[in-house]
């Protein structure tokens, strides 16, 4: 019958590992002597040299290929998103609601259309940007501009006339005629229209009484972007551009009546029926302004 193995106490099995970090009898340390070790270390610091050239080499390579002004792939923006300010969201979306008569419930809308207008001062824009010829595409095949970079063009607050903010800093809030402010994403290179032709907004009611929108202000004149802001040629190749803007000025709106309002911006080559992305060319957002 075989006996029973020995049970080998604590102190022998710390000795067994003492052992066998430092054999005295062959000199080895951790089971290896000093020449496989510098052998070992000198194979692998060699494999991961190898190796790291080899990731750097395909990185350089693959940055060879790529163009820093205009992204290799951007298929998936062919229309741009449309944005509002102030951007108050709710549980449904965009939900503007306040009190005309509580500077409380207005005074945090202002402060965000504040915030966005901050660059469009004239001191700002005058500075950094120039004077472009309206009515058509703003083609610039050189890089002439500062620190070879290409021009922007001017667009300042003055612009958007009654929603500028400059004669009346509260937007026309507690008057119950607010200012909305719409922007349109940048995508590089877009033309938004057939032969220069300038997109402009448009908004119509969803839900409410038509009689809401009956007098309608939009600036600059006729609701437009104009053409001379496009193309976008990225921020490493425009670095002072500023986004075009129009302001929709809602003179009619009925007291405690909740309503909903779709602005569309209107071109040729800009896509308002994108089930799969709501925001696409267009903006929705309910409005209640109460007394």
């Amino acid at each position: 019958m075989a006996t029973l193995k020995e049970k080998r106490t604590c102190g022998q099995r710390c000795e067994d590992f003492g052992h066998f970090v430092w054999n005295s009898d062959t000199k080895q340390f951790m089971g290896r002597t000093l020449e496989r070790w510098v052998y070992i270390s000198l194979y692998y610091v060699s494999f991961y040299i190898v190796m790291s050239g080899l990731f750097i080499l395909a990185l350089y390579v693959m940055l060879l290929t790529l163009n820093p002004y205009t992204p290799t792939y951007q298929d998936r923006l062919t229309s741009p998103g449309v944005i509002l300010r102030p951007d108050i969201w709710g549980e449904e979306g965009l939900e503007i609601t306040y009190n005309a008569s509580d500077k409380k419930s207005w005074m945090g809308m202002t402060n965000i259309i504040d915030k966005c207008l901050l660059h469009y001062n004239e001191t700002h824009q005058n500075e950094s940007n120039r004077h472009c010829p309206s009515g058509s595409y703003y083609i610039q095949k050189d890089f002439r501009g500062p620190h070879h970079t290409k021009y922007a063009c001017i667009f300042t607050r003055e612009m958007l006339g009654n929603c500028s903010g400059l004669e009346d800093p509260t937007y026309g809030y507690p008057e119950g005629k607010p200012c909305f402010l719409i922007k349109m994403n940048r995508i590089i290179n877009f033309l938004p229209g057939k032969d220069g032709s300038p997109p402009y907004v448009k908004c119509t009611m969803l839900e409410g009484s038509p009689s809401n929108l009956d007098h309608v202000e939009y600036y600059p004149v006729n609701g437009t972007f104009d053409s001379s802001y496009f193309p976008y040629y990225g921020s490493l190749a425009q670095p002072n551009y500023t986004n075009p803007l129009v302001a929709v000025k809602f003179n009619s709106i009925k007291k405690s009546e909740e309503i909903k309002i779709e602005c569309k911006v209107v071109a040729d080559h800009i896509c308002t029926d994108n089930f799969h992305d709501p925001y696409e060319g267009k903006v929705v957002f309910q409005l209640k302004i109460e007394s």
